[in-house]
């Protein structure tokens, strides 16, 4: 099942990003941010969620959507 993600960040001169907290089931969370890398996919982040939970964001160059991948599992898709 999908559900709506929203991420705030900020979007630095080099490209990199700023990951502050995302939507996440009706909630903001705060996260942690560790590397981002940028592939044919588009700009990955890792973040670790209140609960230690490592997850994954992408932002998908083709529609500027991000999409929350649970480490080793199924993929979200943000509004």
């Amino acid at each position: 099942m999908m559900q709506s993600i929203g991420v705030e960040c900020t979007f630095n001169e080099d490209g990199t990003v700023k990951v502050k907290k995302i939507l996440l089931n009706g909630r903001w969370q705060p996260v942690g941010q560790g590397r981002q890398w940028v592939d044919g996919n588009g700009r990955h982040v890792l973040i670790m969620l209140p609960s230690d939970e490592v997850q994954e964001l992408i932002l998908q160059p083709s529609t500027l959507r991000w999409a929350l991948v649970q480490v080793g599992g199924g993929k979200r898709t943000a509004v």
